[in-house]
Order: structure tokens, then sequence, then C-alpha cells
């Protein structure tokens, strides 16, 4: 586990607890089998309405569940969603999944795409506050339909077997694109949609899975992706292998550094990061691999570091210019006795341990959203839709990260599965967003990876990187969730 506390790795195991909190949870092994396979209410549904843009959207929330099943037709767990849909034929449909492994699809459903929202993310954000559903000006109901889907051990969809069955037919990266392709292939079916407008999002490790997921449903089950969404993605965690000699780790994660402070100082616009994207793929890579041979190139780096980021000059002199996330996060804020997160470096909490060494504490953010979004999302599903469940809804499963099986196909990350797709469907359309103070998921790592793919066909930006001010969630920004809203809506049009 420590090995993803190094910059973009996190990302693979978005909400992941440090590696103290991790020692003290309980052994997933003994988890009550008998309490697993208890039978999960009927499907329930309930008409709500919002305001959106001066008009009233009428619409039907849906909490229902889909059957697991292994090779012999044995139903071995039970994915819940909770869907959102308005009256009209051939509506288009978007499938919506956050990652972890481990994140139910409460962070997109009610902080950033679905019809209600509540408060967290941010700067200053208590715990404690009154979890209150708000109409969200952000959603994507006027124009798609809306399934969330929520992985085995995240919300409350659950294993029927034994924690050391599903950690092999359930928790590996293969086993669980395929369970979830073809739960969304269930959920067409069941609701006769097959024919409508189909899209996909996936949030982090969501972003892993949605490429791969695009691709088997297009080449194994017969289902085709209109457009693909991908929110501060896990695309290629490669890309940061053999930090001693290679730039690539430091140049993705320098950008959002510089993001964070230009965003300090109120000078964060994308004329600013142009700049500090080209630097950081020009002279600042260029200074890195030349190394000890060229020490004027190097003077210079870190004086133009030490500019882009605000910190302290003996700080990046001893790090060579090259910073690591963790270090950054608690020098930067270390006269104020507070961390900054990874998920959005602006996001900050006291460090309960200032004198240790190493950082203690988990993520700030990631411990303040747990709260706001189990209370306002099992309320929602219990009072408001009316689907009776007594079992612990799991916002953010640690065990089930716990147990994940890191194997070569993590590794392998899903560029592959994203320029195959493309390939495939010459329509296809593929949005990959940021926000510029990720430091968990940076955009530059997209930034990238996409500019190494061929162009495909005659539109050059049928695969497009946006960014917007914030961090891993963006989207808790009004500003920034409503330029996301734009830029997916003017995606839905080109199709």
């Amino acid at each position: 586990m420590t090995s993803l506390l190094h910059s973009a790795a996190l990302c693979a195991a978005l909400l992941i607890a440090s590696p103290a909190v991790l020692a003290a949870t309980p052994d997933a092994g003994a988890a009550d089998d008998t309490a697993q396979a208890a039978t999960l209410p009927a499907d329930a549904s309930v008409r709500q309405s919002m305001r959106l843009d001066n008009r009233t959207l009428d619409y039907t929330a849906s909490v229902g569940t889909l059957p697991v099943r292994d090779a012999q037709g044995k139903v071995i767990a039970d994915v819940v969603f909770t869907a959102y849909t308005l009256p009209g034929r051939n509506r288009p449909v978007t499938f919506a999944l956050n990652g972890g492994p481990g994140a139910s699809s409460v962070y997109l459903n009610l902080g950033a795409i679905g019809p209600k929202v509540v408060t967290f993310g941010s700067e200053g954000d208590s715990a404690s506050a009154p979890a209150t559903l708000r109409d969200n000006p952000g959603t994507w109901l006027d124009f798609t339909d809306l399934v969330f889907i929520d992985p085995v051990g995240t919300g409350f969809s659950r294993a029927r077997i034994s924690d050391e069955a599903a950690r092999k037919q359930l928790y590996t990266p293969q086993a669980d694109i395929e369970y979830l392709s073809r739960s969304i292939y269930d959920w067409l079916l069941r609701n006769q949609r097959m024919t409508s407008p189909k899209y996909l999002t996936g949030e982090s490790y969501g972003g892993y899975r949605g490429p791969r997921i695009t691709h088997y449903l297009q080449t194994r089950l017969g289902v085709a992706m209109n457009g693909l969404v991908l929110v501060s993605p896990y695309l290629s965690p490669t890309l940061e292998d053999n930090a001693d000699v290679s730039p690539m780790a430091w140049m993705q994660t320098l950008p959002s550094i510089a993001a964070a402070h230009l965003e300090r100082e109120g000078r964060l616009t994308d004329a600013a990061m142009r700049e500090v994207i080209e630097y950081t793929r020009g002279d600042y890579a260029t200074a890195l691999m030349k190394g000890r041979s060229d020490p004027q190139a190097t003077e210079a780096m870190l004086r133009r570091v030490t500019a882009m980021t605000g910190l302290d000059p003996q700080y990046v002199r001893r790090a060579g210019g090259r910073l690591e996330t963790q270090a950054y996060l608690r020098e930067v804020f270390r006269d104020k006795g507070t961390l900054g997160s990874r998920y959005d470096a602006n996001v900050t909490a006291f460090d309960p341990f200032p004198n240790d060494p190493e950082q203690r504490a988990n993520d700030p953010l990631l411990d303040s959203i747990i709260a706001p979004t189990t209370t306002a999302m099992v309320d929602f599903v219990t009072r408001v839709v009316g689907w009776k469940v007594d079992g612990r809804y799991q916002a953010l499963n640690y065990e089930v990260n716990r147990m994940w099986d890191r194997n070569a196909d993590l590794r392998a990350g899903a560029v592959t599965q994203l320029r195959q797709a493309v390939a495939i469907d010459p329509k296809l359309q593929v949005l990959i967003v940021h926000g510029w103070n990720d430091l968990s998921c940076p955009f530059m790592g997209s930034v990238l990876t996409v500019d190494q793919m061929p162009v495909m066909g005659s539109d050059p930006d049928r695969v497009q990187v946006r960014s917007y001010p914030g961090g891993h969630m963006f989207y808790s920004r009004a500003d920034s969730q409503a330029a996301f809203r734009r830029d997916v809506r003017a995606m839905f049009e080109r199709n």
C-alpha cells in the first residue's frame, strides 16, 4: 500500500486511507456470509421534480438491483443502481460510476450530475453541517437520463459469497469490468432501452473502468457507446515509473502545484496554465533529463520552479525541483499548521500531528466527505424513494480496496482500450476532464497521454482534455461545474 502514496498512483485507489488507517481496520474476512446473502428489497421509485434554467423537470427516481452471476448462472452478488428518467422515447441514457476501488457512485450522483446535490468537498465545509439536498444547477438530466451504478461492496451493493471467493470472482480488474458491463447491458434490456443513445462516465478509477467497459461492451456484448466522459481519470499509471530517471512523474505534478499557487494569488487563468504546460514539457523536462551534465540548466530550472510554486527556495533546491506530492502538501501550509489535500491542494485541514516526520492523518478532504454524502444518500434512498433497506451504506469501502487484486491489468492502465474503442467507432466522442489542483490524478497525465494518440478520422477534437479550477472533485465549485456541464452538453450535441 505504501507505493500508493506516490503521486498519480493514489488515483488508482481514489479514496484510500493512509497505511496507518488501513492497519486499524477489522479483518474483512470476518464478514458474516449469511448477512451478505440477505435479500434486498424489490425495486422502488418515486416521482420528483426540480427547477433548472427557469423550467420544471418532472422525473422518476428509481432504486433497484441487478444480479451478478457466475459462469454457472448462480447469483453471487447484487449491484444496486439509482436511476433518474424523464418521459420521452429514445432519450439518451448515461451510466455513471466512481472509482476507488471501493467508492460508490454518490459523488457523481449527489455532487456532480444528478438532479439533487449536497454540499461537500470545498474548503471550509463542515462534516456535521445539515446534509440537505437541493436542486442541482449542474445536472445533465435535461439532456440525458442518468443511471448511477454502485460496484459490489459499495453503496448498498453486496456480494453473496465469502470474501475469499469475492477476491477472485469480483475484486479483480477484469472481473470488475465484465460484471459492470453486464450490469449496463441488463439495465438496458430490462428497461427496453437498447436502441437509445448511450453514454458512460467514470470518475478516478472509474476513468480506468470507462474505456475498458466501453471496449468490452463493443466487442463482447454488442453494445456501443456514443460518448465517454472521464472525470479526473486514472488512465496510465506507468507514466510515473522509473521516477529516478524519467521526468514523467514530476511533469505530471508540477503543473497542478503551480495551478494551486496561481489560484491562491488570484492569477489562475487558461493563459497562465498554457504557459505552465509549455514550460513543463519543454525546458523543465529537458533540465531534468540533463541532470548534473548541465548545471546552468538545473539552476535555471530551480529558479523557475520556485517562482511557479511560491515554495521556499531551499526546499525546492533540496528536492532538486522534483516535488513529491505528500511532502509538498505538508510544506506549503506548514506555517499555518495545516495539510493540503492531494485531491485539491487548496482544501486544507489542521494537521493533528504537526511534529511527526511523516503525515499520520488521512487526507483532509476524504475524511470530511463521508458524513454528508452518506447521510444524504441513505435518507434519499430509504425515506424519499422508499427502498427500505437496513444494511450499511458504503460511500467508501476501505476493506474492498484492501482486498483488490492489483495485478498486471491494473498497472497496464486503460489507454490501450481507449485507443481501440475510438478506432472501432469513428463516431465515438471522448471528453476527459480534470481540476487544475488535483494531485491524485493530475491533468498533465491526460494531456501527455492524449497528445501521443493518433488522430483517427477527420475530427481532431474527438478525444479532448478540458481542465477547470478546483481539484479531483472540481464540480464542487459552481463555476467549474457550469463549465463542465456546457462542455458535456456540447459533446452530446455533436452526436
